[in-house]
């Protein structure tokens, strides 16, 4: 049974077995001597005991875990013995020290450069990561700013999420080198003697040197057979995963971005429209039958969408950069009740919304006219310039009246025509719209203005119906249903055409085809009385395809108006009339 012992590294506490205690504790006294007379030593000391406590954290799984040899041998593996380190200047020397701290690589990782920042040190530290110059990465924030405009969402983000190299060892991984023993002190050495960029050149030489070096014994390692072929084709593999999922990255964060963008400028545009009333925005709110606040409608709407391509961003920024600042469990909990909670309201703003079309009534009108049997009445539509209402649409559009009050209009208007026994002819007037409710409905259908005239045998219709804003738009819409004697003639003129119906149906008597004609009204049919013979049959008949079967008991021709059968036996005809 070996006893634990509690110890404060770098202001990060660990429980650790006697053994692996005295050991470590031998280790950073090694060092302190062999650092005794550096320049500098104290802050050495300080970010090799932050890079300790740092690979301590990468191996223990929580802070109860009790950290043993094994895990201080690992580290001491990365760090390097003291007794293998030459001190002072002798680690700018052309040819490197076999150590065993050179052994290990460390992985670059992301981190903002404050020493050579211009604003928060992003550019530098993305210099850093990818290996290019600053300058090219600065010209790139510029494009993105004024081409794509995705640039200050993102460097925002970064700035954010992207923590700054503070400490030595931080420094020394953004650069991509191994953060041992060595490469600290001479990290800090060159912080204290600022050194010339002579000294920089020999240094950037000496790391190429033992790139040069790896690079060597990597060939002889695979002359030797160390490494199979297919270890190298795995890494080749590799690499292409990785390749490939940070393109998937790239495409996450330009994803996320452009759409946070969209929601921020529809959020701005919309919903700050609406607390302001910037003019030209009506038209949405004649939509909102609900009376649901639009900026609310805006927020929540930013909000559903938003979060989820927010995480997006992010999973693309952790894809590409390794070290990622966390948000916190804080705000990712925050942003998920934010999310249903927006989610919700959605859900309730569109039940609320529908429930405004649940029921479909109508307000009827019949006022007789002045046409028998053998009259001649003209039907004509009556357009208005004001309200745009050459052709028949279901559109709704906001204006005012001559009093200055706000109305909706639309060309949601239908005419048909019916035969009826009454020897006086009819117009009714059915007006329709939706609502919440039967009442509601009704109040709304009785609120739809719709005229018409009738002078000198001539009936004007409005081709427009008009309703005031508070009503909103609930689906409104007028059907004029004329019911005429039979042996009435009646004329519609060319400018209904479109407010009729294309075809005959439901005992609908006059298709848009009979427009410019005279039509006699008969017994639930009718008939052109100036039609040439080919269009008065297309106007009044119907032909069914007949269906022809030959086979080998004969030929089979069945319709709807006749069945002819001919076969062995002769011929035989049966017509359903």
């Amino acid at each position: 049974m070996n006893k634990t012992v509690n110890i404060n590294l770098a202001g990060i506490f660990f429980h650790i077995d006697e053994d692996a205690y005295l050991k470590l504790q031998g280790y950073l006294e090694a060092i302190k001597r062999s650092l005794a007379n550096s320049q500098g030593s104290d802050e050495i000391i300080a970010d090799i005991e932050a890079r300790i406590a740092e690979l301590f954290n990468e191996r223990v799984q929580n802070n109860k875990q009790v950290i043993r040899l094994k895990e201080v041998d690992e580290v001491i593996s990365i760090m390097g013995q003291p007794e293998d380190y030459v001190v002072d200047d002798e680690i700018f020397e052309d040819e490197p020290h076999t150590n065993s701290s050179q052994k290990t690589h460390t992985k670059k990782k992301l981190f903002r450069d404050a020493d050579n920042a211009y604003i928060s040190g992003v550019s530098s530290g993305v210099a850093h990561y990818f290996g290019i110059d600053a300058i090219w990465v600065r010209l790139a924030w510029i494009l993105l700013v004024f081409g794509l405009g995705t640039g200050v969402l993102l460097y925002i983000l970064l700035w954010i999420l992207v923590p700054e190299a503070k400490t030595t060892a931080e420094k020394i991984m953004m650069t991509g080198e191994p953060v041992n023993i060595s490469n600290i002190e001479k990290k800090i050495k060159d912080g204290f003697e600022n050194v010339s960029q002579a000294a920089k050149n020999v240094s950037d030489s000496v790391s190429q040197a033992a790139k040069n070096v790896d690079f060597k014994k990597s060939t002889n390692s695979i002359k030797s057979t160390s490494r199979t072929f297919f270890d190298s084709l795995a890494d080749a593999v590799m690499l292409l995963f990785k390749i490939f999922s940070k393109f998937i990255g790239i495409l996450l964060i330009f994803i996320g971005a452009v759409t946070l963008i969209a929601l921020i400028i529809s959020l701005f545009s919309v919903g700050v429209a609406d607390i302001i009333h910037i003019p030209g925005f009506e038209n949405i709110d004649i939509l909102n039958i609900g009376n649901t606040p639009i900026w609310l409608v805006s927020l929540s709407i930013f909000f559903a969408v938003g979060i989820p391509f927010f995480f997006l961003f992010y999973l693309g920024l952790k894809i590409l950069i390794n070290n990622l600042k966390s948000i916190g469990n804080i705000a990712k909990f925050t942003l998920l009740g934010v999310w249903i909670i927006s989610i919700i309201c959605l859900i309730v703003f569109g039940i609320r919304q529908a429930s405004e079309h649940a029921f479909n009534e109508s307000y009827i009108k019949k006022t007789a006219l002045p046409i028998t049997a053998k009259d001649t009445l003209i039907v004509k539509m009556v357009h208005s310039h004001k309200f745009n209402s050459k052709r028949r649409h279901n559109d709704f559009k906001l204006t005012h009246d001559d009093h200055g009050n706000k109305v909706l209009y639309s060309s949601d208007i239908r005419v048909m025509v019916k035969s009826t026994t009454d020897t006086i002819a009819t117009l009714s007037v059915i007006k329709n719209a939706d609502g919440r409710s039967f009442d509601a409905a009704i109040a709304r259908a009785k609120n739809i203005d719709y005229h018409y005239a009738f002078t000198n045998g001539t009936l004007l219709l409005d081709s427009y119906l008009t309703t005031n804003a508070k009503n909103k738009f609930s689906d409104q819409e007028v059907d004029l249903v004329l019911y005429l004697p039979e042996n009435t003639v009646v004329y519609f003129n060319s400018n209904t055409k479109d407010f009729i119906h294309y075809r005959t149906h439901d005992d609908h008597l006059v298709s848009s085809k009979n427009t410019n004609h005279f039509i006699k009204i008969l017994d639930n049919n009718s008939k052109c009385l100036d039609c040439p013979d080919w269009e008065e049959d297309d106007i009044n008949i119907e032909v069914s395809t007949p269906e022809i079967k030959i086979d080998n008991n004969g030929i089979k021709v069945d319709s709807d108006e006749i069945k002819i059968n001919i076969n062995s036996e002769g011929i035989n005809i049966k017509s359903n009339h």
